[in-house]
């Protein structure tokens, strides 16, 4: 009995110093902090978040998740600017949405052309306007959200001029913006919707550092465990 109950003992504090730890909602686990992750949302306040044109965000924190829907802002933004890192965050949609996350923003009362979106949307499209795409320049190999009502987990890697986008896990998205040094170049048919001073922009030209942000665009959407982690060149 007692080599039994000794192999047993041994076996559960086997597990317990292999275990990976597990954070709750809003916060980092150990590995996390080590790696250098940051938490950019505690779950309780806006604290480091503002909205694009400077307002405070008028929108409540709801049961532990940032809601942007009418904030006061197009998008709203963390203070800190970001260049190469990998951005994670779990996201739910309602039944009809359209929004997104904003990233390498480079003016914040020009979101839409001076920086990048990944879409959130519901539906089962793959179209450059769906879920977990680069809005209006890269589609989706495959949709691999979840639909509405349920937690998408959304991660968005920048390192330099490639930029990759998994959603659930799964890479659905890339795009090598130096690929596009012609004003208007995408990935697919006809040209891109962004401009600057009246003329279509060449994706190559964007920033490679910017503000990261979600998007108010006439939909309540969720936003918890919201991190990234800064990448720096070798």
């Amino acid at each position: 009995m007692k080599t039994i109950f000794s192999l047993f003992a041994g076996a559960i504090c086997t597990l317990a110093c292999c275990s990976v730890s597990i954070a709750a909602d809003n916060e980092l686990t150990n590995e996390e902090r080590d790696a250098g992750w940051q938490l950019l949302f505690n779950g309780t306040d806006y604290t480091g978040w503002k909205c694009n044109n400077g307002k405070e965000i008028a929108s409540d924190v709801v049961d532990h998740a940032m809601q942007p829907y009418e904030s006061g802002g197009y998008i709203i933004i963390h203070d800190k600017q970001f260049g190469d890192f990998i951005f994670k965050c779990d996201v739910k949609m309602p039944e009809q949405c359209n929004s997104g996350i904003f990233f390498r923003v480079e003016n914040p009362a020009d979101p839409v052309n001076t920086g990048f979106e990944t879409q959130i949307a519901t539906g089962n499209g793959t179209s450059c306007h769906d879920f977990g795409a680069i809005y209006d320049l890269v589609p989706t190999t495959h949709n691999a959200s979840k639909g509405s009502g349920q937690w998408d987990n959304v991660e968005i890697r920048c390192e330099g001029a490639k930029f990759s986008v998994k959603v659930n896990g799964e890479l659905v998205c890339q795009m090598n913006a130096d690929e596009f040094d012609q004003p208007g170049e995408r990935a697919i048919d006809g040209d891109h919707k962004f401009k600057l001073n009246g003329k279509r922009r060449a994706i190559k030209d964007f920033s490679r550092v910017g503000y990261l942000g979600f998007q108010d665009h006439g939909h309540p959407v969720w936003y918890k465990n919201v991190k990234v982690l800064p990448l720096t060149k070798k």
